[in-house]
């Protein structure tokens, strides 16, 4: 058996990747032109599952001489609404978005690192402090609270602790 040409194999091959991944692009950018804001967005993991998936299938679709176009589509278009059907039934059905989606949790409220949280969520004070620099803020105690967001990534609330505004809907902010 003969090894796999590593720099060469074919000018079809060439051919191929060019064809079908302008054609790929294109029916992506044109689906998600279609399907709306929501697709790219990243708000949490059902999100963030979609935009890997998506660029797991375009690779695929360009290298994969066994996936032909119109499976990459099909493939593309499965996604996309699984996606605006996961979100459709969250912003309708209280139960199912409770199913399906985690809520944002107080990990620091007025300074004081609630270490329960942290452990539960497996952030270490260490990245706390990280993104309150990112954020310039130079002690724990000038902000209001960090909120692990659903999405993964640290939110710092600025300005006084005693509104609870942006606080509304966060586990641990009661």
């Amino acid at each position: 058996m003969e090894p796999p040409p590593v720099l060469f194999e074919s000018w079809f091959g060439l051919l191929r990747v060019l064809v079908v991944g302008t054609l790929a692009y294109a029916a992506l950018v044109l689906l998600l032109r279609v399907s709306g804001k929501r697709t790219l967005a990243k708000l949490d993991a059902f999100d963030l599952i979609v935009n890997v998936a998506l660029g797991s299938t375009l690779a695929t679709v360009l290298l994969s001489k066994s996936v032909a176009l119109a499976e990459g589509l099909a493939a593309f278009a499965l996604l996309a609404g699984l996606q605006y059907a996961v979100a459709w039934l969250s912003v309708r059905s209280p139960r199912f978005s409770d199913l399906v989606k985690s809520e944002p949790t107080l990990l620091l409220h007025r300074g004081r690192f609630l270490e329960g949280a942290m452990r539960a969520q497996r952030v270490t004070r260490a990245e706390i402090l990280a993104a309150l620099r990112s954020s310039g803020a130079a002690e724990p105690g000038q902000v209001a609270a960090v909120v692990l967001e659903t999405d993964g990534s640290l939110s710092i609330v600025q300005g006084s602790a005693s509104g609870a505004g942006a606080l509304e809907g966060v586990g641990g902010s009661r």
